[in-house]
């Protein structure tokens, strides 16, 4: 999937990739255990699914006289989900309940790589135009954009981390997904 984002005259686009991890079982409750032993690993133990991204940046700073203006920013965006598939066939109940779960995380999913869009969006909003004076060799102006990445990202982090723990917590959309898929 690519979108396709106008910014100061300057389009991009963010390529999303899809990594399966396979799953053992043929019943919801062994399929859960296989994603509990078999899914993404991060710092707090193992995940159902996870999205991950890549952002590297064209930019062209120009000198103009002796200021230097950061004038383009184009950015290169891929979002790779990490999602269970099912490594047999699954009895035609358990699967109904299965891609009733699947395509519930991957909408959860899809919201952080709306969010990762949103950054980079962001960050190509402060980086265009970006000028500082008196900087022959483009230093200060490097720096000053360095200095506005920083509270972008931390904004960043704090939204996947809130949007995580309301989803996931008791009566959260993930925790319901999980429910339903358990419970006959």
């Amino acid at each position: 999937m690519v979108a396709a984002f106008p910014a100061a005259g300057q389009e991009w686009r963010a390529t999303e990739k899809v990594a399966h991890y396979p799953v053992n079982g043929t019943t919801p409750m062994a399929l859960y255990q296989s994603v509990g032993e078999r899914g993404p690993k991060l710092s707090l133990g193992r995940v159902i699914a996870h999205t991950t991204f890549k952002l590297t940046w064209q930019r062209d700073y120009q000198q103009q006289g002796a200021a230097c203006v950061l004038a383009t920013a184009k950015p290169k965006l891929v979002v790779t989900y990490t999602l269970p598939k099912p490594a047999q066939k699954l009895p035609s109940d358990v699967a109904a309940k299965w891609d009733a779960f699947y395509e519930g995380i991957v909408a959860h999913e899809k919201l952080h790589g709306e969010f990762m869009r949103d950054l980079t969006q962001q960050i190509q909003d402060v980086s265009i135009g970006l000028r500082h004076e008196n900087d022959p060799g483009c230093q200060k102006v490097r720096a000053a954009l360095q200095a506005q990445l920083k509270p972008i990202s931390d904004a960043h982090v704090a939204r996947h981390s809130e949007y995580d723990r309301v989803e996931m917590s008791p009566g959260g959309a993930v925790h319901q997904l999980i429910l339903a898929f358990l419970n006959p």
